[in-house]
């Protein structure tokens, strides 16, 4: 009997290796996948604190706050540069430090009143204001007991925001996020009862979460208020954007 032996090649022990043992990562391999970690990490949280702080730095003067883009102090109650982690602030009964309670307002039929806002600046096309319901996940909320559009007084809107890279104009979560580049003189369109009342921008800027006063009602004229978040993406402060109705 003879016996033929054929020398193994490293392919053939390298394929023949237990599965269960480990293989080695070199150094070099190690360092480049911590550095690709570490660029996601850091992009990651770029992304989020940059739009503030560009905010702070292009924006805030014009609003009226000059400020340190970095400094700690807040109008929140807790402190933090996101707010309250505590407080759904996609509740409009949580925006201002108040104890009364909002009543809902409704049509004859028991159906929440509601009527269509566009603001071509910002792209937002037709979307829905709800008097009185306070999720602002479902639509924009008109302030219960402000002007309804079109009569004297002031008609106060309020919207969601986040950080501007999430805008999209049909989420009501997002949809005025980009409302800070609106300049005095755009036009807001408000379509109610079959009527579409132009108002044009005539001021901008910023207030703290317990000033109340941008709620009164004035009734020398016909105004809108839009308010939201500032900076977007954060719960630091309240943008304030007043129209008064156009002469046709």
């Amino acid at each position: 009997m003879s016996y033929l032996y054929v020398k193994k090649t490293t392919s053939t022990v390298r394929a023949r290796r237990n599965p269960a043992r480990p293989l080695k990562v070199s150094p070099f391999r190690k360092k480049v996948m911590a550095l690709v970690l570490f660029g996601i990490g850091f992009f990651t949280l770029f992304s989020a604190i940059f739009p503030v702080v560009r905010f702070q730095l292009e924006y805030a003067s014009k609003f009226g706050q000059i400020v340190n883009p970095l400094s700690a102090r807040f109008y929140n109650q807790n402190g933090s540069i996101l707010g309250d982690y505590n407080t759904d602030y996609t509740q409009l009964s949580n925006w201002f430090i108040s104890s009364t309670t909002l009543p809902q307002l409704a049509n004859s039929d028991g159906s929440l009143i509601q009527y269509h806002i566009s603001i071509p600046a910002a792209k937002v096309d037709d979307a829905v204001v709800t008097l009185g319901d306070m999720d602002l996940k479902k639509s924009l909320v008109q302030y219960p007991q402000t002007a309804l559009p079109g009569q004297y007084g002031n008609t106060v809107i309020f919207g969601h925001s986040v950080l501007p890279q999430f805008f999209n104009p049909k989420s009501y979560l997002t949809i005025f996020s980009t409302l800070y580049r609106l300049k005095i003189g755009d036009e807001i369109y408000v379509k109610y009862d079959n009527i579409t009342y132009k108002y044009l921008i005539e001021d901008m800027y910023e207030v703290q979460p317990t000033d109340l006063s941008v709620l009164e009602q004035r009734y020398d004229g016909r105004y809108l208020t839009l308010i939201t978040c500032s900076p977007p993406g954060t719960w630091l402060r309240r943008l304030i954007i007043k129209a008064s109705l156009a002469d046709y």
